[in-house]
């Protein structure tokens, strides 16, 4: 099983799957996170992996006592069919 991580050196969460990583370009304000990029590489698109990386991003902004922002569409569109992330949305 991979896990998604914050690599804070570059703002972004990242997921590694295959030798490719899907990233969540963010960033972080007094206020919230805010996930303004996804990307999935080619590879791997139409497996899910770009909602499973959002997943793992909020888990990780919810474990850290956190909101968070959507900046992108498809982070907006997660945000609207997950609606159990409501109490961590700014």
């Amino acid at each position: 099983m991979t896990s998604v991580r914050d690599n804070k050196a570059k703002s972004r969460f990242e997921l590694d799957i295959d030798g490719n990583i899907a990233f969540a370009n963010y960033r972080a304000t007094p206020l919230a996170v805010i996930i303004t990029h996804t990307e999935t590489p080619a590879a791997l698109r139409g497996r899910g992996i770009g909602s499973e990386l959002v997943k793992g991003a909020l888990e990780l902004i919810r474990g850290e006592g956190r909101k968070v922002a959507a900046g992108c569409s498809f982070v907006a569109d997660y945000l609207r069919d997950h609606p159990e992330n409501r109490d961590i949305m700014a």
